[in-house]
């Protein structure tokens, strides 16, 4: 099997050879510290050694458990936040047909999103959508009393249980929770619910090959054992004694923090296939999330080529030159559809005749990336050889190790995320949620 590659070349303009040569080394000692479990946050490296460690047994009862759910349900509802619903959807959306959830006589549920948000039209028009559904939810959590997840599940298992009875409900609801304490857990227990694990060790952003991500991909008809195996390719060829010249992951984190240097401050994950939009945004909150801290860290945005170019292209071009862009490219598209004759050719197209669209698309692909590097715009390009649940796998633990080294380089701990609960503080306060009296006080002031 081939492997995703990474490309700097169009990086070299702006970064010198040498400088990122010489940075070899500390890639490589900031590679030693993870899987030593030496350096900051490791009680969070649960993820590291991940993909080897899932078992035959474990995939097949995840499958199991994905099946009696595909045998009762139209729909399944993931209830999640952050990690844990990006990473599903992400590759859920990569690999499924574009227009499955149009299809009366789909082989495969269709798989919906809640507690990712607190909008209350979208709750409302779920509740709505799934009234003469049937329909089962997975609640991912590892407490149990995130604000946004906590309130979608406690409004749509009543509505479920409403519908099907509670003894039903318990046989359509899984708890995917902490393994010994929290609400969720405590809830799972007492009603019995189906329920797995979210590791100690592995926090949301990293746990898309855990049960969070592998029972809603495997719900989704695809085949979480390739996706595993993928991943577990790229854990062996990622391993700090792996040459630096073979090692994509540390020459991923070596060339963006040297672009960093340089003053590129945001890099622009860039795609050129649309079904790649939710990898972007998982990758988004995965080095988002782990590089934001201490006043430091690239900031992290990510654009629909060629859509995005009729949008955001100029400023890319031609405004501040402070980004740089990593552009996902994907080697064979699944289908072909060819460009066909037309007699009168008024679009001016008929020099395209017998190319297919993905022709096209590459030479969208090469002429903007030569364009924007001519433009101030360094680029990295990694190429995915297919899309599908093996090169995906790869993907996945390649940008998590990557990410882990460039944290270590940036000299933060990737694996906590403080700043995230400052506006929950406020939120509970502003609530008046029990135990927040002093900060409501506090905050009343200030509005």
């Amino acid at each position: 099997m081939e492997k995703i590659s990474l490309n700097i070349d169009k990086v070299l303009s702006f970064v010198n050879k040498a400088d990122i040569e010489k940075n070899a080394a500390l890639a490589k000692e900031c590679n030693e510290t993870l899987h030593n479990g030496t350096g900051k946050g490791n009680d969070f490296l649960g993820w590291l050694d991940l993909p080897s460690s899932v078992t035959a047994e474990q995939l097949q009862d995840i499958q199991e458990t994905a099946d009696r759910l595909r045998d009762k349900c139209e729909v399944v509802v993931v209830v999640g936040i952050g990690g844990s619903y990006l990473g599903a959807k992400a590759v859920i959306e990569a690999l499924s047909n574009s227009f499955d959830w149009l299809e009366k006589d789909r082989k495969n549920p269709v798989v919906v999103y809640a507690g990712q948000n607190i909008g209350e039209d979208y709750l409302f028009e779920l509740m709505n959508y799934l009234s003469d559904k049937s329909f089962g939810i997975i609640n991912i959590s590892k407490s149990g009393t995130t604000t946004e997840p906590a309130l979608a599940f406690r409004i749509l298992r009543k509505q479920l249980e409403d519908a099907v009875g509670k003894d039903e409900a318990k046989n359509r609801i899984v708890a995917v929770t902490d393994a010994a304490r929290g609400a969720l857990h405590t809830l799972a227990k007492n009603e019995g619910y189906k329920m797995y694990v979210i590791p100690d060790n592995v926090g949301g952003r990293f746990s898309v090959l855990t049960p969070v991500g592998l029972l809603p991909i495997a719900v989704a008809g695809l085949d979480i054992s390739k996706l595993i195996e993928g991943a577990v390719f790229m854990e062996e060829n990622t391993k700090p004694e792996i040459p630096f010249e073979e090692n994509i992951a540390e020459q991923y984190a070596v060339t963006r923090n040297e672009l960093y240097k340089k003053g590129k401050k945001i890099e622009i994950l860039a795609n050129f296939n649309p079904k790649l939009h939710f990898l972007a945004e998982w990758w988004k909150q995965l080095y988002g999330e782990s590089e934001g801290k201490e006043n430091k860290g690239i900031f992290n945005a990510s654009v629909d080529f060629t859509t995005d170019l009729h949008s955001m292209g100029q400023w890319i071009q031609e405004g501040e030159r402070t980004i740089f862009e990593t552009v996902l490219s994907v080697a064979r598209p699944a289908n072909s559809v060819l460009i066909t004759s037309d007699p009168e050719d008024l679009d001016g197209l008929n020099y395209l005749i017998g190319k297919n669209v993905d022709y096209v698309n590459k030479m969208a692909e090469l002429g903007t990336q030569l364009a924007h590097v001519d433009g101030g715009v360094p680029n990295i390009k990694i190429e995915i050889p297919d899309l599908n649940e093996y090169y995906l796998g790869q993907l996945i633990y390649f940008f998590e190790k990557a990410c882990g080294i460039s944290g270590y380089i940036l000299g933060v701990n990737p694996f906590d995320q403080p700043g995230v609960e400052a506006y929950k503080k406020n939120m509970f306060a502003l609530l008046e949620k029990p135990g927040f009296e002093k900060e409501s006080e506090e905050i009343k002031k200030r509005i």
